[in-house]
C-alpha cells in the first residue's frame, strides 16, 4: 500500500495564502451550517511549557473525508537543529475508510492558523485600520503577517513585540519583509515594520492586535487599549492559557472558532470562570458572523475578539486541497489501496 506524501516543500510551492484563506472562510461557513464534526482533542504536556503534543480530529461530509492531525511542540529542538514545531495530517475517506495521503502538519498549521487570524480581523475590525501589532516572534508570526497583509493590504504599520524579550522583536522586524518575499511572494514596500520594547505604547496606538504566544498570564491590560480595538487571540489552545486582561472582555464583542473548545482551552475560559465574560455574551462562531446570521462590530468604537484555538477541520480541508491539486496537476500520486 503506497500512501502519497505531501511535504513541506510541495506545501510551499503550491499552496498560496489566499488558497489557505479561502478554504478556511469555507470551513467556518460549514460548521456554522452543521456541515462539519469535530471530535474531542487530545493534549499531552511531557514538559509543561516547554514540550507538549496534540491530536485534533473532525470529519468533513461534504468532502467525503475524516481524519486527524498530531502535532507536537519542543523547544528544546532549535539546540538539535530540528523545527520546534512538527506534525502530521492523515486524510481517510469516509465512503470506504481507506488512507487518502499523509500532509506535512507544521506547514499547514501554520497557513491555516495565520489565515484565521486575518480573517477574525476581516470580519470583525475597522475596515479603516492602519496599525496593526503582532504579539510573538514564533514560528508563527510571519504567517499571521502575511495573512493579515492579504485580508488588509492598506496597512501602514504594522509593530512587533516579544514581551520577554525586546531584542528578537527588533531581529524579527529587520527581517520580514524579506521573509514576506521569499516565502509568500508579497511585496510590502508600504509597510512600516517596527520592532517595539514598550507593549503598552504599541497596544494603545494599534487598530488590530494579534496574539500568538504560549501565556499563562495577561500580557494586555485592559486599561492600554484604545475603544476600536480588535483582538485575534490565537495563543490560547490549553486550560490555563491567558493572553489578555480578562476584563477586556466586559464589554467586547466575542466570537470563537469553536464554542465547546474555546469555553474549555480558549482565551474565553478564564474570564467565563472570573465571570467577566457570560457565555449569552458570547455573540457566536464566526462562521455566524461570515453567513450573516450574528451581528459583528456596530460602531467605530467597539472592542472586538476572535478567540481561535484551531480546529483539525481546517487542516483537514487545506490538506484535501492540496492532495486534489497536486494530483490534478500530474504529478503521480498512487492510490493507497493499490498494492505493488
Amino acid at each position: 500500500m503506497n500512501i502519497p506524501y505531501i511535504s513541506a516543500e510541495e506545501i510551499r510551492k503550491n499552496l498560496s495564502m489566499e488558497d489557505a484563506i479561502q478554504c478556511t472562510e469555507n470551513v467556518y461557513k460549514l460548521k456554522s451550517q452543521d456541515k462539519t464534526v469535530v471530535w474531542p482533542t487530545i493534549f499531552y504536556e511531557f514538559d509543561p511549557g516547554h514540550a507538549d503534543m496534540d491530536i485534533k480530529s473532525g470529519y468533513l461530509p461534504e468532502q467525503h473525508i475524516f481524519g486527524h492531525k498530531t502535532v507536537a511542540f519542543m523547544e528544546a529542538n532549535v539546540q538539535k537543529g530540528l523545527p520546534d514545531l512538527v506534525g502530521l495530517i492523515a486524510v481517510f475517506s469516509s465512503e470506504t475508510g481507506m488512507p487518502l495521503g499523509l500532509v506535512d502538519g507544521s506547514s499547514v498549521t501554520g497557513m491555516r492558523t495565520g489565515a484565521a487570524g486575518a480573517i477574525g480581523a476581516k470580519y470583525l475590525a475597522r475596515k479603516n485600520s492602519r496599525n496593526a501589532l503582532i504579539v510573538g516572534t514564533g514560528n508563527q508570526a510571519p504567517f499571521q503577517i502575511a495573512a493579515l497583509l492579504k485580508v488588509f493590504p492598506t496597512l501602514e504599520t504594522i509593530r512587533i513585540a516579544n514581551p520577554h524579550n525586546a531584542g528578537h522583536a527588533a531581529a524579527f522586524a529587520s527581517k520580514i519583509r524579506a521573509m514576506l518575499q521569499t516565502d509568500f511572494a508579497i511585496e510590502a514596500a508600504s509597510v512600516t515594520f517596527e520592532g517595539v520594547s514598550d507593549l503598552q505604547e504599541a497596544v494603545s496606538d494599534s487598530d488590530i492586535i494579534i496574539t500568538i504566544t504560549p501565556s499563562h498570564t495577561p500580557l494586555i491590560q485592559k486599561e492600554w487599549v484604545k475603544p476600536g480595538t480588535h483582538f485575534s487571540c490565537i495563543g490560547a489552545d490549553m486550560a490555563g492559557k491567558e493572553e489578555i486582561d480578562s476584563q477586556i472582555f466586559e464589554d467586547a464583542i466575542v466570537f470563537v472558532d469553536d464554542l465547546e473548545h474555546c469555553r474549555n482551552a480558549g482565551e474565553i475560559e478564564i474570564p467565563l470562570k472570573q465571570g467577566t465574560l457570560s457565555e449569552d455574551r458570547i455573540c457566536g462562531e464566526l462562521g455566524d458572523l461570515i453567513l450573516g446570521k450574528a451581528a459583528g462590530r456596530k460602531s467605530d468604537t467597539d472592542i472586538t475578539v476572535f478567540d481561535s484555538t484551531g480546529m483539525a477541520l481546517l487542516d483537514l480541508a487545506v490538506a484535501d486541497f492540496l492532495l486534489k491539486k497536486i494530483g490534478e496537476n500530474g504529478k503521480k500520486m498512487e492510490q493507497p489501496w493499490e498494492d505493488k
